[in-house]
């Protein structure tokens, strides 16, 4: 299986958990993440799939294109609070896209996967980027890693939140989510508590989050 095939198919299981009669219920009730209602927590779900279409349309710009973990760090995200401006704005943007209901959200999700379907497999690994990372690129197939990563862990906060089963991803799909949580967690945290947390439980921390 390549990147853009497994994306696809992590899109759709996603897809199937959105869809979820249990996720329209609680639609209005607070999630299982901080200052995330459900609604918006779907919503942000949906962006990571909606502006892909564009972004492969726009031209390419004259950014740096940087390996994936270089955008992490630049990003610097994960060493914000929950009330920093960006988690702020994340929260807004997610509540913005689910605005007219799950059904809208759904539909558009399952039309630009569709388009997705029919472009992505013959499309270039070319740079993209967006608008409100800074002046900075990633390759596609990273990107799309990245896309895979904020599915998996959000489909669980999701399942949580509503009070079903957490959508089953296949093998190979953990594989690549959990080696770039892996490498995001050694970014924060000495290596051998990572290793430790993984091998010894007898002397495992607490804490080895990605973030």
């Amino acid at each position: 299986m390549t990147i853009r095939e497994d994306f696809l198919t992590t899109a759709r299981i996603t897809l199937d958990l959105l869809r979820d009669p249990q996720v329209a219920k609680n639609w209005g009730l607070p999630s299982a993440l901080p200052e995330f209602g459900v609604s918006g927590l779907a919503g942000h779900i949906g962006y990571q799939v909606l502006p892909l279409p564009d972004m492969i349309a726009a031209p390419v710009g004259d950014e740096p294109v940087v390996p994936l973990m270089e955008h992490y760090a630049r990003a610097n995200w994960t060493e914000l609070d929950v009330g920093s401006e960006f988690h702020t704005r994340i929260r807004a943007g997610g509540e913005k896209i689910a605005t007219e209901g799950q059904d809208a959200l759904c539909d558009r999700f399952g039309e630009t996967l569709r388009n997705l379907e029919k472009t992505l497999p013959g499309q270039e690994n070319r740079p993209v980027r967006m608008p409100h990372w800074g002046p900075w690129a990633v390759s596609l197939d990273e990107y799309l890693v990245s896309r895979m990563m904020e599915f998996v862990v959000h489909s669980d906060d999701l399942a949580v939140s509503v009070g079903v089963d957490t959508p089953e991803f296949p093998r190979h799909v953990n594989e690549t989510v959990i080696d770039l949580l892996t490498r995001m967690a050694l970014n924060k945290h000495r290596a051998i508590d990572v290793v430790r947390a993984l091998s010894r439980k007898e002397r495992a921390p607490r804490d080895i989050t990605a973030f």
